[in-house]
């Protein structure tokens, strides 16, 4: 990323998904309460797919031909947005939301930096060095503080 409307389009583009991810949580707990964790996962997916059928109508479809193509494991990515719901339906109503958003943020980052050390996955490859021990440092301290 070299020019800066590239850059600027990628940060409100990362905090829009936060801002979902944060209403998500304790959206889906109040529907958790009310009829439990799994009819809730079903209603929370439906909708997803739903949006994701519209956005695909109007985005003029998608090559998915190409799905066949996938290495197989990655056909189930889904099963991870369902365990990312089914984990804060767990723990939203024990910890409440900003506990659960700095476990949820402190595991994505965690996961994050083996990707991108590794380039698992298919990710460009990005070393793990100092700047980014000290980031890792500085959110765990900040995910410690927030549960305080």
């Amino acid at each position: 990323m070299n020019n800066i409307a590239e850059i600027i389009s990628v940060v409100i583009i990362g905090l829009i998904g936060g801002i979902g991810v944060g209403l998500q949580g304790p959206m889906s707990g109040a529907i958790s309460a009310k009829i439990g964790p799994l009819g809730s996962s079903l209603i929370i997916h439906v909708g997803g797919t739903i949006l994701s059928l519209v956005l695909v109508l109007f985005a003029g479809g998608v090559n998915l031909r190409d799905a066949g193509n996938l290495p197989k494991p990655y056909l189930f990515a889904g099963a991870f947005g369902v365990l990312l719901y089914l984990t804060l339906a767990f723990t939203l109503p024990r910890v409440g939301v900003t506990v659960s958003v700095a476990l949820l943020i402190l595991a994505q980052l965690v996961v994050g930096v083996l990707i991108d050390h590794f380039g698992w996955i298919g990710a460009a490859q990005h070393s793990f060095n100092a700047t980014r021990a000290l980031g890792v440092v500085l959110l765990i301290a900040g995910a410690w503080l927030v549960t305080k």
